[in-house]
């Protein structure tokens, strides 16, 4: 999956993936982390998630990482948030108030960017990786952040009923891709298809979202 598919995406507004809301189970299990306010959350892939605002609302800061400068663009435009812009090494970074976004290639992310990032919200990254890049995605993750408590938000569904993205990883990838060195528990499973119909257009006869907590180090 090359980085012009996302481009196309976002440039002829297919965007299905982005939620006109605020992720419902980041509302009911972030503060259940315990993280102190101050605590600085990267958020990979993040688009023009509401998610970013909300955390910074919740005394977060954030820094997000997204390929797409439109969706970038998009979410200070729509939250009427005027940033200073950056050029710093392989990204455009974008700031305003307590939200820091970089535009570019995630994989170019080193522990000096995240420079106080010690908490981590993935709701669209994993899943958005086809198999070859989520093993990267995973080991880049795990050399960047030295220590980390977070959410990972997965889809599980049979792959041969529908193709990606967003793609299925099972419980069992994902503690294959994380288990030898981040904890992982699973704060809630259910079967969302009824809400999906895009999911049940493709014929999908089963999609399980999962809520794990994470923490490493």
């Amino acid at each position: 999956m090359e980085s012009e598919f996302w481009h196309k995406r976002w440039s002829s507004n297919q965007i299905g993936f982005h939620l006109p809301d605020v992720n419902p189970y980041l509302q009911r299990f972030w503060p259940q982390l315990g993280l102190a306010q101050g605590t600085r959350v990267l958020v990979p892939l993040c688009g023009k998630s509401l998610d970013l605002l909300w955390l910074a609302q919740q005394g977060y800061p954030v820094l997000g990482v997204e390929l797409s400068e439109k969706a970038v663009t998009d979410f200070f435009i729509e939250h009427q948030l005027e940033p200073s812009v950056s050029e710093e090494g392989a990204f455009k970074v974008f700031r305003a108030a307590e939200i820091e976004i970089r535009c570019g290639d995630f994989f170019a992310l080193d522990q000096e960017n995240l420079a106080g990032c010690t908490a981590l919200y993935d709701r669209a990254a994993l899943i958005a990786l086809p198999v070859p890049m989520r093993e990267r995605y995973a080991a880049h993750l795990q050399k960047i952040m030295s220590q980390c408590m977070g959410l990972l938000i997965t889809l599980d569904y049979d792959q041969g009923q529908m193709p990606g993205p967003p793609f299925s990883v099972a419980d069992d990838e994902v503690r294959r891709l994380l288990g030898d060195v981040w904890q992982l528990e699973v704060l809630q499973e259910q079967d969302v298809l009824g809400e999906s119909w895009k999911f049940l257009q493709a014929g999908v006869t089963r999609l399980d979202e999962r809520v794990y907590r994470i923490s490493k180090g």
